[in-house]
């Protein structure tokens, strides 16, 4: 499509149209972690821009953690820019006295994984939670609400809803953390997950989001919204989870 057409489709700053090609380029492996990036010259006749304009579009990408450069020198791709992350790993409860399976993976993959509780409580969770977990409008859940981390950087925020009946009075309930994590409490009580159901979608960040995972701009969030059922179906968890979209990519296998 010209360039004329695509600018009167396309209404963002030129600035944020070319990080969105070059963070494109750089997250399908067209550009290589190492590989350096086009210089100035080239990206300004590429996108007909500016200096001022591709500056601005490659301190986007930094602040994106995507690349590195320092004044004089070129701008490179940054190694290990975006992590695969499979849900199908960390589904089951975890061994009899075993740490969470998010933690065993996270250590399997070379990284430190730490999990930071923020939040235990008995709320009126969001409409979606409360018609999966099948509550009327008054009814409550039993909130666990937290941050899954790499080496220090958060990776995930997390908000667990439990059914109040099943919940309270166990360390559900509590603000601590549980060995093994809250599949094999649920197990031990007679309530292995047996069936997940997963629905992702992309949406912008809310405050809580932006400030949790400490994202550099309204990219979008990887958001998902995931049922747990336990015998004769019964829901005994939703989950809902954002990553920063930029960073971390979700591999299912059929």
């Amino acid at each position: 499509m010209p360039k004329a057409e695509l600018d009167a489709h396309d209404r963002r700053p030129l600035h944020e149209r070319i990080a969105a090609d070059l963070r494109d380029e750089i997250m399908s492996g067209d550009l290589q972690p190492g590989a350096k990036l086009p210089s100035t010259q080239q990206l300004k006749d590429r996108f007909e821009a500016a200096n001022a304009t591709v500056q601005k579009a490659l301190q986007v990408l930094k602040d994106e953690r995507l690349v590195v450069g320092r004044p004089g020198a070129a701008v490179t791709v940054r190694p290990h820019q975006q992590e695969t992350i499979r849900p199908a790993d960390t589904g089951q409860p975890a061994p009899p006295g075993e740490q969470y399976s998010w933690l065993t993976v996270a250590t399997g993959k070379g990284k430190r994984g730490s999990i930071e509780l923020l939040e235990v409580a008995e709320v009126r969770p969001p409409a979606d939670v409360a018609a999966a977990l099948g509550l009327d409008e008054n009814g409550v859940a039993v909130l666990r609400r937290q941050v899954l981390s790499y080496d220090g950087s958060p990776v995930e925020l997390v908000k667990s809803y439990y059914p109040v009946e099943l919940a309270r009075g166990t360390a559900m309930s509590e603000r601590r953390k549980i060995r093994g994590g809250t599949p094999a409490l649920l197990a031990e009580m007679g309530y292995p997950p047996l069936h997940t159901v997963d629905r992702v979608s992309a949406r912008v960040p809310t405050q809580e989001q932006f400030e949790a995972l400490q994202l550099p701009s309204d990219l979008p969030v990887l958001r998902t919204f995931r049922v747990v059922y336990s015998n004769d179906e019964r829901p005994i968890e939703v989950t809902v989870m954002a990553k920063a979209g930029h960073l971390y990519e979700l591999q299912y296998e059929f």
